[in-house]
């Protein structure tokens, strides 16, 4: 439980848990957060690893004088995510099957692989980009895809885009913004405000999903 506790408390006061690991580690920094990115898209047994407010925390180091330099960030951070997807995806098609008709596992939650599967199915191919800014599916996603023998070039494409979009658009806010005295002062509400508008690219396609439902669908004569 003291474990639990302090990673928690880690993953909420992650500006200050990246200072400290700038001053303990120096350039050995940019080799963490590489690792714990790949880890969080690329092993689907830790989905709990910090993703968009790791990546805003460190958009904000970036931007103070003494912090990380935000070009080697930004490169090393694509990359983990890219290749992390890639991973996840081989995993999926090669063990995936036996593991995703289990109903348990020691490693995985059934109930993740089944929620990441429907939303798969709902919105296809589309789910590797929405999946990028969705704790959870994001990780599970690209497992999925692989069960699903999506074809590797078209995965391919969507993951280099969502990783792209992903890293870029968290990275950029927290180099804008992440150093304002407000944020900085109520980091812990921000963290939870990242999550709230991670879901926002998920519920527009949901209600154009739902728009387009209405609008074939037939009616009574």
């Amino acid at each position: 439980m003291e474990m639990i506790r302090k990673f928690i408390d880690m993953v909420l006061h992650l500006d200050k848990s990246l200072d400290q690991l700038v001053q303990n580690w120096g350039p050995w920094v940019y080799a963490i957060i590489f690792l714990i990115v790949f880890a969080e898209t690329g092993l689907v047994v830790t989905p709990f690893l910090p993703g968009d407010s790791l990546l805003f925390a460190i958009g904000a180091l970036c931007a103070r004088p003494d912090g990380l330099n935000f070009v080697i960030a930004f490169v090393l951070l694509w990359m983990a995510a890219i290749l992390g997807d890639t991973v996840n995806y081989w995993i999926g098609s090669v063990v995936g099957p036996k593991v995703f008709h289990k109903k348990e596992s020691r490693w995985l939650n059934p109930k993740h692989l089944e929620r990441t599967h429907e939303f798969y199915e709902k919105y296809g191919a589309k789910t590797i980009i929405l999946a990028r800014f969705l704790p959870i599916i994001r990780t599970f996603a690209p497992f999925v895809a692989g069960i699903g023998r999506m074809t590797y070039p078209k995965f391919f494409l969507y993951n280099v885009t969502g990783g792209l979009a992903w890293v870029t658009i968290f990275m950029i806010a927290g180099y804008f913004f992440g150093n304002l005295p407000a944020v900085r002062k109520n980091f812990t509400l921000v963290i939870f405000g990242i999550i709230g508008v991670s879901c926002i690219p998920v519920v527009i396609e949901w209600w154009r999903h739902r728009r387009e439902a209405r609008a074939v669908k037939p009616t009574p004569s």
